[in-house]
């Protein structure tokens, strides 16, 4: 007749098995937890990569426009300064009406300067100052609006990329809490069970550092 076994051993064997329990249960949805998670930031990801790319295009079409305009400020200029050297008052008058509106200030501000008898003063209006281009500036904060939303890319990117490693961890914990079953040796199923709940314990606190992402 077999002896029963002893009360000490039995009680640790099934606070082993709870544990195995609850560690399989809580693993189990972290780690559909972290999957969903992973999927958020990707989606999020690619909002922000399609936010940079049309940023990026607004900045293309900015830029075109201010070098477009600046290619119209130049040769209104060189038309208005060959009539000026030939002394041809009605053309001068004629290309300085139509001088545009952000250029004509900077023309202004270069003939205060003397430029025929000031050696110091600038080459051309376009050294002035005052020469501003409103698309220029729409350029520049746009190519800024669309660093800042590259950085939130890869932001996002990594975000996703932890979310999968604690898939894999708690995966890890997982397997370790459902092969303890499998043990015959009460101490290594103690410390297979140990080693699951450290993993996972420590994916936990792991995960409890990132930011979340619901869909609404």
């Amino acid at each position: 007749m077999t002896e029963p076994e002893p009360e000490a051993p039995r009680r640790a064997i099934a606070a082993i098995e709870l544990t195995a329990t609850i560690l399989l249960a809580f693993a189990a949805v972290s780690t559909a937890w972290c999957g969903y998670q992973a999927t958020r930031w990707n989606g999020e990801q690619a909002k922000a990569a399609a936010s940079a790319s049309a940023t990026r295009f607004q900045a293309a079409r900015a830029s075109d426009l201010a070098n477009a305009q600046t290619q119209v400020d130049v040769a209104t200029f060189v038309a208005w300064a060959d009539a000026y050297a030939h002394e041809d008052q009605l053309l001068v008058d004629f290309y300085q009406a139509r001088f545009r509106a952000e250029f004509a200030p900077a023309v202004d501000a270069w003939l205060a300067t003397r430029p025929l008898q000031n050696p110091d003063a600038p080459l051309t209006p376009f050294a002035m100052p005052e020469y501003k281009l409103a698309a220029s500036a729409d350029a520049d904060r746009l190519d800024k609006e669309a660093e800042v939303l590259a950085a939130t890319v890869r932001q996002n990117l990594q975000r996703a990329s932890n979310y999968v490693l604690g898939v894999v961890l708690c995966s890890v914990a997982l397997f370790l809490g459902g092969v303890s079953s499998k043990v015959a040796s009460p101490k290594l199923r103690m410390v297979t069970v140990s080693m699951g709940c450290l993993i996972f314990l420590g994916t936990l606190a792991w995960l409890s550092s990132f930011p979340v992402s619901l869909a609404i």
